[in-house]
């Protein structure tokens, strides 16, 4: 008699900002994992490196468009996966004003609300929005930064960036103290320093010093309740 065997349980990731960088790097090592990914991109019509893991891993990915920064996108999207159910959701977000090293005082209107936008407000409603298609148990969690901690500040500089990171750190912990003593476990997540778009050439670590270790870190963190402030090495960043 042939044995059937039942397909293995995959674990499901809503990825949210798939496309390239430091979401793209996470959406291949979660799939190198064995999980499966839902994963956005942003321009519906692009070619992207997420594309080429959706050829590698077949069945192993979906592919949604969302702008986060359009509520109605947002909806739209709550609506298709209304049915579904993540084990783990995770917003990827992260944009900084054209100049970096200008003061806080110095920033136009226009690219404070762009960047505060994109970093703070825009994750947190995905969040809120999505937060019911993951289980009890499951994680929510948010791609911050380091340079998000008030504590840590001593040097200054990328004041905006700061700032906005800053913001969506207390966003989180606003909505974990929303949830009480729930069992779910929720990050927010310091990848380093990173040489990506974003990061620069300068920045210390490579995609592959950073993101697998975020994985892992991410990975063990399921089994913890509660909110938790981490870098990619999983040690505990000041607020």
């Amino acid at each position: 008699m042939t044995e059937t065997r039942m397909p293995a349980f995959r674990p499901t990731l809503l990825l949210i900002g798939a496309s390239r960088g430091l979401g793209h790097a996470m959406a291949a090592e979660f799939l190198a994992r064995g999980w499966n990914v839902v994963g956005t991109i942003r321009e519906p019509d692009a070619r992207t490196p997420f594309h080429d893991l959706a050829e590698r891993y077949g069945e192993q990915v979906e592919i949604e468009c969302l702008d986060i920064c359009v509520p109605d996108q947002i909806a739209a999207l709550r609506m298709r996966l209304c049915d579904r159910r993540f084990d783990m959701l995770f917003v990827n977000a992260g944009t900084t004003n054209a100049d970096p090293t200008q003061t806080i005082g110095a920033i136009s209107t226009a690219e404070f609300m762009h960047v505060m936008m994109t970093n703070a407000l825009s994750p947190m409603r995905v969040v809120e929005s999505l937060q019911d298609l993951v289980p009890a148990r499951g994680l929510i969690g948010v791609m911050s930064s380091g340079q998000g901690s008030v504590a840590n500040n001593n040097g200054g500089k990328r004041e905006l960036y700061r700032g906005s990171k800053a913001a969506l750190n207390m966003f989180m912990r606003s909505f974990a103290a929303r949830e009480g003593a729930s069992p779910r476990p929720m990050a927010v997540m310091a990848p380093g320093w990173v040489r990506t778009e974003l990061g620069g050439p300068d920045a210390p670590l490579g995609i592959e010093d950073s993101i697998p270790n975020l994985v892992t870190v991410l990975t063990g963190k399921q089994a913890r309740p509660g909110l938790e402030y981490l870098d990619y090495l999983g040690r505990t960043v000041p607020w």
